[in-house]
């Protein structure tokens, strides 16, 4: 049994990281981290987990839990894995980011984003952008990798059967929308219930940090183009769906429907929770608490575009569900070891 540690465990992603690996046959639990929540009993932040988790809250002391774990898995804000990740390298630990410290390779570029200098920035050019139907075999050996955002998961995933062919284009646009635990457990007045219901409202268009973070992995793909991004507030509790615009010139010109649609067919006919349909346009609910992604796409001719689309849920394929598919490889398992649960419904 591999022995697990998870920081950032009363949050979100920490509870769905939690949920999975209870499960997971070849795994062990050491280390429930936490900041603030430290010294609290899990059941006491999370009741769903009464009388299944009987642990109380750690604080952070990374060398420590470097020392004694095999991979740890840190749910943390950004900034703060910058902080966690050496400590956990130099003690010997492999890690899982899933924040988003180590996501953009270049410095610069995370300081414009993220409003900061990065502090570990030595670590950039090991980290391994953690989407595994791009990156499986990098994975595999890989000492840190970057888990993706849930934005760039999705859209990346509706895209990356086209990427060979996209290069030459000007640009895509992506139209997502996010229900609101994609903020997180300590979310702003703008994400109460009293502010989102009833509505839905952009935020961050085309200053969202997940636009980098969408336009490296795809010309990590085969396609240097620019994403003009526009994420949206739904309310709803889980799920993204990602409607990318996608113009019909150069190489994609020559493209019709059944075309394009045996790209995808033939890009994703060994990808174990990627399910590509002609004839069904996806919806989060059919993703509900899984690690699948939805993939779709349409086609105009007359107006010569393409639509694709890619729908998951924001906590499992868009955070920890992807993670552990990640751990998975790192420990040389089948990467869908505890996670192949069928998706809720209604």
């Amino acid at each position: 049994m591999k022995r697990i540690a998870i920081a950032g465990a009363s949050g979100y992603s920490g509870a769905e990281l939690i949920r999975f690996l209870l499960r997971h046959p070849e795994v062990e639990i050491v280390h429930l981290v936490a900041g603030e929540q430290s010294d609290k009993h899990l059941a006491a932040v999370f009741p769903s987990l009464a009388r299944i988790v009987n642990r109380v809250l750690e604080k952070p002391d990374w060398s420590a839990i470097g020392a004694d774990t095999d991979v740890a898995l840190l749910a943390l804000p950004h900034g703060v894995g910058i902080q966690a990740v050496p400590a956990l390298l130099g003690a010997g630990a492999r890690v899982i980011d899933l924040g988003a410290d180590f996501r953009l390779r270049d410095p610069q570029s995370y300081r414009r984003w993220y409003g900061a200098e990065h502090q570990a920035a030595n670590l950039l050019d090991e980290a391994v952008y953690g989407l595994p139907e791009l990156n499986r075999e990098r994975i595999r050996s890989a000492r840190l990798v970057a888990n993706p955002g849930c934005y760039p998961t999705a859209a990346a995933l509706a895209l990356l059967p086209l990427a060979p062919r996209l290069d030459g284009l000007e640009t895509i646009i992506v139209d997502a929308k996010s229900g609101v635990s994609g903020a997180g457990r300590k979310a702003a007045l703008d994400y109460a219930f009293t502010e989102v219901n009833e509505s839905v409202r952009a935020y961050g268009a085309l200053s969202h940090r997940h636009q980098p973070e969408i336009e490296q992995t795809l010309a990590d793909a085969g396609a240097k183009i620019r994403i003009a991004f526009v994420p949206h507030l739904i309310p709803m509790t889980r799920g993204i769906l990602a409607t990318c615009y996608v113009p019909l010139d150069g190489d994609l010109g020559e493209l019709d429907f059944g075309a394009l649609c045996d790209l995808y067919e033939t890009r994703y006919s060994r990808e174990p929770f990627v399910r590509f349909s002609r004839d069904l346009l996806p919806a989060t609910k059919n993703t509900l608490g899984s690690n699948y992604c939805d993939v779709a796409i349409r086609v105009d001719q007359e107006r010569r575009i393409a639509v694709a689309f890619g729908a998951i849920d924001n906590l499992v394929k868009g955070a920890a569900g992807q993670a552990i598919q990640n751990l998975n490889l790192m420990l040389g398992l089948d990467e869908t070891t505890g996670l192949l649960d069928a998706p809720l419904f209604p």
